[in-house]
């Protein structure tokens, strides 16, 4: 039991990924990041005013951050401890279930293999559709290489947001870690945008979001080069590529 107890974040986060990469994310199942969603659209409503000046948009800005982050972490320690108070696999169990929430596999690849079979098929107002429900730009006029390009670079992205990324920081510091990363990943989704409205109110989102994933970001790159190679494609130009754009992100 002790050597169990040593270990259970690994054996968490290795339960957590095989069911994420079995089941995914039913859509019928409460998930924390609609939670978080809820919670930052609150903040963002009560804390942010156009009226306010640059600087005290961003102050505005860091306390919805503060206040995401801080009730994502409480919460999911909570339920963490609560659960080992009952017992040691109620425990894992639990942090199994919050590791599974974390990882976006199954979802990024069944949404994937969607937009892939509809341009093998030659069905392209299908591939359309499909891809737009991974993207967020207008899809209506894509023609098969803009599909293409849309869905790997998409893909590309979420292969560190919604894997690589979420595991490092299971692994660094447990679920309550990985679930405060979910966080700053999703205030950076609903808020950091380069607009008039929140140019100055998701300043702090976006730096936030841009230094969590710096770390998993080239550890995404350098294992995307690795599969280059071990699966005969060219990744002599995959190393060439990350050495030119590694400083973009």
């Amino acid at each position: 039991m002790a050597l169990l107890l040593r270990h259970h974040i690994l054996l968490s986060v290795l339960i957590g990924f095989a069911v994420d990469c079995i089941v995914g994310d039913p859509e019928k199942l409460p998930h924390p990041v609609r939670w978080m969603g809820t919670l930052i659209s609150a903040l963002d409503v009560r804390l942010h005013r156009y009226a306010d000046s640059p600087r005290k948009q961003r102050a505005k800005g860091a306390l919805l951050v503060l206040c995401v982050c801080g009730a994502t972490a409480g919460l999911s320690a909570l339920a963490v401890s609560a659960a080992f108070r009952v017992h040691v696999l109620a425990g894992i169990a639990v942090e199994s279930l919050m590791c599974a929430q974390c990882i976006a596999a199954r979802n990024l690849m069944d949404a994937s293999m969607k937009v892939f079979r509809a341009l093998r098929d030659g069905d392209i107002p299908a591939a359309r559709t499909a891809v737009s429900m991974i993207v967020g730009r207008d899809t209506a006029t894509l023609s098969a290489q803009g599909i293409t390009k849309a869905a790997v670079e998409t893909v590309a992205e979420n292969a560190n947001d919604g894997v690589v990324a979420p595991l490092f920081y299971l692994l660094l510091g447990g679920p309550v870690c990985g679930m405060v990363y979910k966080a700053i990943n999703t205030m950076d989704s609903m808020i950091a945008y380069k607009n008039r409205r929140y140019r100055f109110f998701g300043t702090v989102a976006a730096r936030c979001d841009d230094a969590a994933g710096f770390v998993p970001a080239r550890l995404c790159a350098l294992a995307m080069i690795a599969a280059a190679f071990l699966f005969c494609f060219d990744g002599k130009n995959a190393w060439k590529v990350f050495l030119r754009d590694r400083y973009k992100h």
